[in-house]
């Protein structure tokens, strides 16, 4: 039975990814920081390994006892974390699976519309704020010449009920949490620009076909269908009998999300395809429609 390493094991993704895995009878080890999210670890039949991403040491350890990691931790930006487990894997041609995230492909439109699909194919050339996630991506892409299966997935905008502890995901929550708080579906600009978006399980049938199928130096990015900020405001509107939907000033998804969260979470396009994934490892998508699940 292959055992496999999850970090961000008590997260949205990790956690569906390891209920998946349990399902298909894999070993599963969760990579976790205190001893009571181990407990509730333990409770879902998942072996926790207590420490953090950044003790090479524990790392080191943990590594050396599974067949694959999966990296789902929030932590796209973190080349340390990156460069620790690349170190720890490098000649051991174990499986490394790599979370980045969709805000590659932002533009800084402030709520226009940009329509362009990207593809694995197409060479990215980020802006500034993204640049450095590209960086870690092509790093752990790279590292398939360190004899290391490296595989980067990336998720777009992430919808419906994680099956691990942590139920909900982040964007759409969170513009329905604002949306709420001033008692119309908020959208930011024009609210024009568009996400690529998918179910959260068909998400987690993409990471264990990687697992099972990709070739090393894989990227993929993941999406099944697509939605304007503004149409998911006017749903979210429409859903909890709010006032018409409204556009605010960019700087307020600024203020409330951070300059990464209101310029790329939510004032940005990022719009891709994932006709590879389909192709190379028979990844067939059951959830269609983000506006059934707000």
């Amino acid at each position: 039975m292959e055992k496999i390493l999850i970090t961000g094991i008590t997260g949205y993704i990790g956690g569906t990814v390891a209920k998946k895995l349990l399902e298909k009878n894999y070993s599963v080890a969760g990579l976790v920081r205190n001893a009571a999210a181990a407990e509730k670890l333990q409770q879902l039949g998942i072996e926790p390994i207590i420490g953090n991403i950044h003790d090479e040491a524990i790392l080191n350890a943990a590594i050396s006892h599974v067949d694959a990691v999966i990296h789902t931790a929030d932590s796209a930006d973190d080349a340390y974390a990156a460069d620790s487990f690349i170190n720890a894997l490098e000649g051991s041609g174990k499986t490394f699976i790599f979370t980045s995230g969709s805000a590659i492909f932002g533009g800084k439109e402030n709520g226009e519309k940009n329509d362009f699909i990207f593809t694995e194919d197409f060479p990215l050339n980020p802006r500034l704020e993204m640049a450095s996630r590209v960086l870690i991506n092509n790093y752990v892409l790279q590292s398939a010449k360190k004899n290391i299966r490296s595989i980067v997935i990336v998720p777009t905008m992430v919808y419906g009920e994680g099956l691990g502890l942590k139920k909900d995901s982040i964007q759409l929550p969170a513009l329905i949490n604002l949306s709420k708080e001033k008692g119309f579906g908020v959208y930011f600009g024009k609210g024009e620009n568009i996400w690529s978006n998918l179910h959260v399980e068909d998400l987690a049938d993409m990471y264990i076909l990687a697992l099972e199928k990709a070739k090393p130096g894989s990227i993929y990015y993941a999406e099944n269908g697509s939605s304007t900020i503004k149409n998911l405001a006017e749903h979210i509107s429409l859903h909890y009998k709010l006032q018409p939907a409204q556009s605010v000033s960019i700087q307020s998804a600024v203020d409330q999300f951070g300059p990464a969260g209101g310029y790329f979470g939510f004032a940005s396009n990022s719009l891709c395809n994932s006709d590879k994934a389909r192709t190379e490892l028979g990844w067939t998508p059951q959830y269609k429609s983000i506006e059934n699940f707000i």
